[in-house]
C-alpha cells in the first residue's frame, strides 16, 4: 500500500477496469492481477531481506515472520481451490504473530480466519507518461543511515505500533535494495529527511509501498515529492498502487486512476 496508515478502512471502489471505454490504456484492465503479481514480489523481496520464510503457491504467496511482524498474505488469483485455502488456513493458525492478509480481486472470504478488521481500498493504475521534477530533492537509499531513516519514516507515519520500541533494520534491512527492482527513496528538506517510499519493478510494471511522511512534516509536500522522485526512473512504466482514502487525491492528481478494488483483512 503506498500512503498513510493501514489502518484507515475504505468503502467499496466503483470499478473503473474500462468497460464501454475503447480508448482507455490497455494497463487498466489486469490491474489487479499486476498489482497482486508486484505485492508479492515485493512481499517476498522483504521476506528474504528479513530471513523470513516465503512460501509459493499458484493462489497465494505467504511470507511467515516473526512475532513482531507476523504472517502476510497476498492473494495471486481470484479462484483459490479448496487445498491452497485450507494450507493458508493452516498457516494463518501457527502465525508467530499478527496476520495479514491482500485480496486484490476481493474474491476470497476470508473471514473464518477469524480476523475482525476488513476493509477496501482503491487498486490504482498510472500509464506512462512524463513526471515533473519534484519540489524537494529526493534520495536514492544507498546504504544503512538512509535506510534507518526511511523505516522510522514509515514506522512514525503508517503508525506501525507492532515494529515499537524501534530496532534498526528489522523494517527494512540493508539487504532490501539488493534485491531484484527493489529502490528505497527519501525527501529531504533543509536538510533533513522527511518522506519515504519504496518502489518496485516486476515484470514490466512498478509500483509503491510504504509512502509516507512522519506526523510532524505533513502537509509540506514531502509524500508528492517522494512519489515524483521514485516515478522519474520508471516513468516510461505502468504503474499500479493501493491507495488509502486520505492517499488517492494525491495519486489521482498524479495521473492514477482507480481501477478496482482491494481486499484486505488483519488481526489487529
Amino acid at each position: 500500500m503506498a500512503d498513510t496508515p493501514q489502518t484507515t478502512p475504505d468503502a467499496q471502489v466503483e470499478d473503473r477496469s474500462g468497460q464501454d471505454r475503447p480508448d482507455h490504456p490497455a494497463a487498466f484492465d489486469d490491474g489487479a492481477i499486476r498489482q497482486a503479481r508486484n505485492s508479492a514480489a515485493f512481499w517476498a523481496a522483504t521476506g528474504k531481506s528479513r530471513g523470513h520464510e516465503v512460501i509459493r503457491r499458484r493462489g497465494f504467496l505467504a511470507v511467515l515472520g516473526d512475532q513482531r511482524a507476523g504472517t502476510r498474505f497476498l492473494l495471486q488469483e481470484p479462484d483459490l481451490d479448496a487445498h491452497e485455502l485450507a494450507e493458508l488456513t493452516e498457516l494463518a493458525a501457527r502465525s508467530a504473530g499478527p496476520v495479514d492478509a491482500e485480496d486484490p480481486f476481493s474474491s476470497t472470504d476470508l473471514s473464518h480466519l477469524g480476523m475482525p478488521r476488513s476493509w477496501q481500498m482503491p487498486i490504482m493504475v498510472r500509464p506512462p507518461s512524463p513526471v515533473p521534477a519534484p519540489s524537494m530533492e529526493v534520495i536514492r537509499a544507498q546504504g544503512t543511515q538512509e535506510l534507518q531513516a526511511a523505516e522510522q519514516i514509515v514506522i512514525d507515519g503508517f503508525e506501525l505500533t507492532r515494529f515499537t520500541p524501534y530496532r534498526p533494520g528489522e523494517l527494512f534491512p540493508t539487504t532490501l535494495i539488493e534485491q531484484p527492482g527493489v529502490d528505497v527513496f527519501l525527501s529531504v528538506l533543509d536538510g533533513e529527511m522527511v518522506g519515504a517510499g519504496v518502489s518496485v519493478v516486476h515484470e514490466g510494471f512498478g509500483s509503491h509501498y510504504w509512502v509516507g511522511t512522519p506526523s510532524a512534516h505533513r502537509s509540506r509536500g514531502a509524500g508528492r515529492a517522494v512519489m515524483l522522485g521514485s516515478l522519474a526512473p520508471i516513468a516510461n512504466l505502468p504503474v499500479t498502487l493501493t491507495a488509502s482514502r486520505l492517499g488517492r487525491p494525491l495519486y489521482e492528481s498524479l495521473g492514477y486512476t482507480a481501477v478496482t478494488s482491494s481486499t484486505w483483512w488483519s488481526s489487529q
